[in-house]
């Protein structure tokens, strides 16, 4: 069963949760007019491997790519490599940037984020933010130039990068506002592991203190100003401060906008409208409260949620346990489930110090979430508690 009168959809993002998207529609039966709208000239890419094997020259652009170009005319998807400025609801239409509009009967958001600048920050030379493969390249170009990098934000994309950089052979600094990398996304214990792994390959980390100003010599960046008053000297800089929804162009559309596109369980905003991937903000029934997930793993399996959703009605609740890694140095960090703040954090296997454990998060002795380093199996077995506490909590509520 599919909803009436869907027969020209529009999927705007071409990132993994507007591919999923388009898929799952053509798989689930959806035999009407489907229009891709990418954002950028190329084929729709994965962003990971920007900050790592794009950054060291280990991959060719090529091999990011989702699917082949083929693929796309298999499944009769309309690509327009244009840029959504608006969308007006009540005539069904989608604004785009090179003129141009496009009509729908359904619609799926999917227009991921863009990265936050420091405030007042000017464009100058050896500035750089990382999002999208034309970033990547003019980064890398600097990066093979060698020199002094500083990296400001020490998030997952910041040490990423950082780690990247090491590996090409530059002097290496982060700086972040916050006691230890990736504080927030891990906690401390684990947090811990990641500034040692960090320092033990030369890095250097310039934690609890904030950015004052970038200094240039008219053109080029040549320092980064810190708020403690010290200057570190910079040939390159990377802004890696977060992101925030690329939602902009909908503050006209009167769609729902908070942390992201306001949606319920099913990834439905409005009436014909779902979003999907790092722009959707969505309740979540596995916790009963909304998340905004900048996750690979959640763009995917949400993109492929929202079109199952508005084809056939909403049927099926969107309620992942969330996933996402990271390798920095060899290194294969992997977290599932939600890592709480005040969570009690034990080593159930392995130790710290020799570079393989698993970190397990609980709450009033409950399992909340896993932290695995170098521990690929241990993942498995912890993600299937994880999932059967819920499996067990769902059974004794009904």
């Amino acid at each position: 069963m599919t909803m009436d009168g869907l027969r020209h959809i529009v999927v705007v993002g071409g990132g993994p949760a507007g591919v999923t998207a388009v898929e799952t529609l053509r798989r689930e039966g959806h035999a009407g007019p489907i229009v891709l709208v990418t954002g950028e000239p190329g084929l729709p890419y994965d962003r990971p491997p920007l900050s790592k094997q794009v950054l060291t020259g280990a991959w060719e652009s090529d091999r990011i790519r989702l699917r082949a170009a083929a693929h796309y005319r298999d499944l009769g998807v309309t690509m327009a490599h244009a840029r959504a400025t608006a969308l007006d609801r009540d005539r069904r239409r989608l604004r785009l940037d090179d003129g141009g509009d496009l009509a729908y009967d359904g619609l799926i958001i999917a227009t991921g984020v863009r990265p936050r600048q420091l405030p007042g920050n000017r464009l100058l030379k050896g500035v750089h933010v990382l999002r999208d493969l034309g970033h990547a390249d003019r980064l890398r170009t600097d990066l093979l130039e060698g020199g002094r990098l500083v990296v400001v934000g020490a998030g997952f994309l910041g040490m990423e990068v950082a780690a990247s950089a090491r590996g090409l052979g530059l002097d290496v600094t982060v700086v972040d506002p916050a006691p230890l990398p990736m504080l927030r996304q891990l906690g401390g214990t684990v947090a811990e592991a990641v500034a040692r792994l960090h320092r033990a390959h030369g890095i250097g980390l310039r934690l609890g203190v904030g950015v004052r100003e970038l200094r240039d010599d008219g053109r080029q960046v040549t320092a980064v100003a810190l708020s403690d008053g010290t200057v570190v000297p910079a040939d390159c800089v990377l802004v890696a401060i977060g992101a925030s929804p690329a939602v902009d162009w909908l503050r006209s559309s009167g769609l729902p906008l908070g942390d992201g596109i306001e949606c319920d369980e099913y990834c439905r905003t409005a009436p014909r409208i779902h979003a999907a991937g790092d722009a959707a903000s969505w309740v979540n029934p596995r916790y009963g409260r909304r998340m905004r997930l900048e996750h690979r793993t959640n763009a995917g399996e949400q993109g492929a949620a929202a079109a199952f959703n508005l084809l056939h009605g909403p049927v099926r609740p969107y309620a992942p346990l969330p996933y996402f890694w990271t390798d920095q140095f060899g290194i294969k960090v992997q977290a599932c489930g939600v890592l709480a703040e005040d969570s009690d954090v034990a080593i159930e296997f392995g130790a710290v110090e020799q570079d393989r454990f698993v970190a397990a998060y609980r709450s009033a002795g409950r399992l909340t979430g896993v932290v695995t380093w170098n521990a690929p199996a241990q993942m498995v077995a912890y993600r299937a508690e994880l999932l059967g506490q819920d499996h067990a909590s769902s059974e004794r509520v009904g």
